[in-house]
């Protein structure tokens, strides 16, 4: 836990949670009117309790900057401490719970788009048939949303490729990906074999939204070749991807997981392109410093176990 400086050269004798909840509310919105508004409480008393929490301190944790305000350094040291009490107090809340209704518990997960769209659907809905009294949240994002929730530990797991590097970060393997180039079935290139990637670059291509782990692949395999693809278009979403290359509007690469109905349709079909498909895995991500409840735990090692039994496809 951080050290909140103390002018007074000791510690305070007591935390006032209450006032260190308002604390918190004001500054994540540095704005005393909308705390107020968010904690439905008159703004007068909302300021009363933040100067009551500097009196307890011996310090100040908000300066005026112009007509708003902004943390002190004493403050931006309480605002990490204030994000690590309250997320160990709701964890806490939640295993007790979880305790006293046995094992009855919930599950927050965080998955990027591709996974989340097409992969994890049906791996939550064996696990929900196994243990139906554990409910499950899933949140859908792009790799970058995924790695703020896991960072700021407002998710139990996370699911995505390539996680990030930090040593707070626990990491289990999960499902592997191939990520494939497709095109409509009517593509000039569809007939041929062993397309070279620089032939590939003077294509349209159209891509995910940046900070998309497909995008990010993409741009890695053709950096390592000093190629660079003809962007026609950013889409956000691999369903966006699909319809556009199905339409004759480019070509793109995306997961095997997300084309099967496509393929079985014939509204696409993967061209055979040397260095392709690239090769990935999905990993279970939790964050150290949040503790796993009984009920995520457990999903996590089915979620393990699913992946295990769960052949890719195109493999």
């Amino acid at each position: 836990m951080h050290n909140v400086p103390c002018m007074s050269g000791s510690p305070p004798r007591h935390w006032n949670l209450h006032r260190l909840r308002i604390f918190w509310t004001v500054a994540r919105h540095l704005s005393y009117t909308r705390a107020a508004q968010q904690l439905a409480v008159a703004q007068p008393a909302l300021s009363h309790q933040v100067r009551a929490l500097e009196t307890d301190l011996g310090v100040r944790v908000f300066r005026r900057r112009g007509r708003g305000i902004e943390l002190t350094d004493a403050g931006r040291a309480l605002v990490e401490v204030c994000a690590d009490v309250f997320a160990r107090l709701d964890e806490g809340a939640r295993e007790l719970g979880e305790l006293e209704t046995g094992g009855q518990g919930s599950v927050d997960i965080a998955a990027d788009t591709t996974s989340g769209i097409y992969v994890m659907p049906a791996a939550l809905g064996a696990f929900h048939r196994a243990y139906p009294g554990v409910d499950v949240t899933l949140h859908v994002e792009n790799r970058g949303g995924v790695v703020r929730r896991l960072t700021e530990r407002s998710c139990d797991l996370a699911v995505m490729a390539s996680p990030p590097a930090e040593p707070e970060v626990e990491v289990e393997p999960f499902l592997l990906d191939r990520l494939v180039v497709i095109a409509p079935p009517e593509h000039r290139m569809a007939p041929a074999s062993g397309i070279a990637l620089a032939q590939l670059a003077e294509e349209r291509f159209l891509l995910r939204e940046t900070g998309s782990g497909t995008r990010a692949a993409t741009e890695r395999l053709f950096a390592r070749s000093r190629l660079h693809p003809k962007v026609a278009m950013e889409l956000g979403s691999s369903g966006a991807i699909k319809q556009a290359v199905a339409a004759g509007l480019g070509i793109a690469v995306i997961s095997r997981w997300a084309i099967e109905l496509e393929l079985q349709l014939g509204r696409l079909i993967v061209l055979d392109v040397a260095g392709f498909p690239i090769e990935r895995r999905w990993s279970l991500v939790s964050h150290g410093a949040r503790r796993l409840s009984p009920a995520a735990r457990l999903c996590r090692e089915f979620l393990g176990a699913h992946a295990a039994a769960s052949e890719p496809p195109g493999a």
